[in-house]
């Protein structure tokens, strides 16, 4: 069964982690569908049916994006609040359409993991940070799988760090 990779970045022209994936995963069409949120919906005028289909389609989700102010990039949380609807996501005997689904994140992040820490510059571990995602997809009745993270762009945005990271995301997502 393939995976569907939601993508969600602003500006993946300026990319250089984001971009590098969403390329490797379109040389494997057997195994991803990517959709990029900002490229389908340039207005943010979100297709709610075609966005529910989609996620009927499949049986793991990946939402794929860049940390931004302890959150994703805000067209995610729009199409939480268009897509995840009373009666198709939740509250209703024919809701909990993403029920049962693997769905989990994968994330680049600014800084080390150190930094996410009790003792770290932010004070609070990713998973903490993610606590909203999570309870998110519990209430629509999917199975939150634990996510990726890779840290430290801010660090070394040489090419080799990046190409360190394709293979590791991609063994995650085989594992997923």
């Amino acid at each position: 069964m393939k995976t569907l990779i939601i993508i969600i970045h602003p500006e993946m022209g300026k990319s250089v982690i984001n971009k590098r994936w969403m390329e490797e995963l379109k040389k494997y069409p057997e195994k991803y569908t990517v959709h990029s949120l900002y490229d389908a919906y340039p207005d943010e005028k979100i297709d709610v049916a075609k966005e529910q289909q989609l996620i009927e389609s499949y049986d793991k989700i990946v939402f794929q994006f860049p940390f931004y102010w302890f959150s994703s990039p805000p067209l995610l949380k729009k199409w939480f609040d268009e897509v995840l609807l009373y009666g198709w996501a939740y509250g209703s005997k024919s809701g909990f359409k993403a029920g049962g689904k693997k769905i989990t994140l994968a994330v680049t992040a600014g800084i080390d993991e150190e930094g996410y820490s009790a003792s770290g510059k932010y004070k609070y571990t990713m998973n903490e940070l993610f606590r909203p995602y999570e309870l998110t997809f519990d209430y629509i009745r999917a199975e939150y799988k634990e996510p990726f993270v890779y840290y430290g762009i801010e660090n070394d945005p040489s090419e080799e760090w990046v190409e360190r990271s394709v293979p590791i995301y991609l063994e995650f997502l085989e594992a997923l």
